[in-house]
């Protein structure tokens, strides 16, 4: 198991800092574990994982809808966890919209800037903005009933952002869209975001949203951030086989090691090869070890000599996917190796059954907990 994350912000530039937080509803099992997190202003951070995993009861404690077991969270430098949801000056956006549904777009927009009894003058200026920062100008009149799905939600972001919060946390906001609406409110909300440099924490079950939208993500198994880093480390360089399989494709050989250096080890799997890969979180010699390895960085017909992983594959399946060509082969012991060539390369004629050469390189096996 993993110690508990921190991440390169340090204390001082901190604007939302997680000190030791855990969090357990009967007093026994912690469904949170020692959370520590410190977000800078204006970051887009996400908290990535199963469901059951934690992350969402971290949202909810830093909105005040839960209090912590232990620990402190800190906004602007000072505790809150005894102030109240209301008097944080959070915005907040669910992925039930939580919407008035008796109340047209404007006045849902207007509610909590009238709740801070803003003069209405100032009300009709900062809705028509909101409005417009969402492209909804038009719909001001309109009742939540009348609008589509994407439509909702982005007036739910409207009026998390109308009474312009320094942080605004989203929880599963795009779960009930469908996959082309979503991809389109992730840009939209990642935009809005760039835009306005509001602070957003943001909630999620599914990887290539986070990985779309993140400036870092924490990705949670069991209570604990498994690792917190940059979307692009995250895939290409994960600290454990949990990480590795969560997010992106990814190929796993399991075998033991029978060579271990600082930089380089080797595994033998259960069909006998030997297979050079990077120590990265490796238990020791003669140990279980989990190779990682991305489905896209696998070569078909390596030259000979050219890479250090080199073995004999049988074709199991061949799709065609218009970017792309997903190969399956039965390779290492492993049935279901997924290789990915993409078009642009041109395609080799691959045929089930057929027996070819597949290559990788040692630095992009990472070597894994067992």
């Amino acid at each position: 198991m993993p110690e508990p994350q921190s991440n390169e912000t340090s204390s001082d530039e901190a604007f939302v800092r997680f000190v030791n937080v855990q969090k357990s509803y009967d007093g026994e099992i912690l469904v949170v574990k020692d959370f520590n997190l410190d977000i800078a202003s204006g970051e887009f951070i996400t908290l990535l994982g199963p469901s059951g995993s934690g992350k969402t009861t971290c949202l909810m404690m830093m909105a005040g809808f839960e209090v912590p077991t232990h620990g402190q969270i800190l906004l602007g430098g000072e505790p809150i966890n005894t102030v109240p949801p209301h008097k944080r000056g959070i915005g907040m956006v669910f992925q039930n919209y939580a919407l008035f549904p008796h109340m047209s777009v404007a006045e849902n927009l207007a509610f909590p800037l009238e709740v801070r009894k803003l003069s209405r003058a100032e009300v009709g200026k900062k809705v028509a903005r909101a409005l417009e920062m969402v492209r909804l100008e038009d719909f001001g009149d309109r009742r939540p009933a009348q609008l589509s799905g994407g439509q909702q939600q982005r007036v739910a972001l409207a009026r998390a952002l109308v009474f312009e919060p320094e942080i605004v946390l989203m929880d599963e906001p795009l779960g009930a869209l469908d996959k082309s609406l979503r991809e389109e409110m992730q840009y939209e909300i990642k935009h809005i975001h760039e835009e306005l440099g509001v602070t957003m924490i943001y909630v999620t079950h599914d990887q290539s949203e986070a990985l779309t939208m993140s400036d870092r993500i924490a990705v949670f198994e069991d209570g604990i951030v498994q690792q917190l880093a940059e979307p692009n480390v995250l895939y290409e360089k994960p600290d454990n086989a949990f990480v590795a399989s969560f997010i992106g494709e990814n190929n796993r050989l399991i075998g033991d090691v029978v060579e271990l250096s600082d930089t380089a080890c080797k595994v033998r799997v259960d069909t006998g090869e030997v297979i050079d890969a990077l120590p990265v979180n490796v238990a020791g010699l003669g140990e279980k070890s989990t190779l990682s390895l991305r489905p896209e960085r696998v070569f078909i017909e390596p030259e000979a000599g050219s890479l250090p992983n080199i073995y004999e594959a049988e074709v199991r399946e061949v799709i065609y996917l218009g970017d792309h060509l997903r190969t399956r082969v039965f390779v290492c012991g492993n049935n279901e190796f997924i290789i990915k060539t993409p078009n642009a390369v041109g395609h080799p004629a691959l045929k089930r059954g057929t027996t070819i050469t597949v290559g990788w390189a040692r630095d992009d096996c990472r070597a894994l907990d067992a």
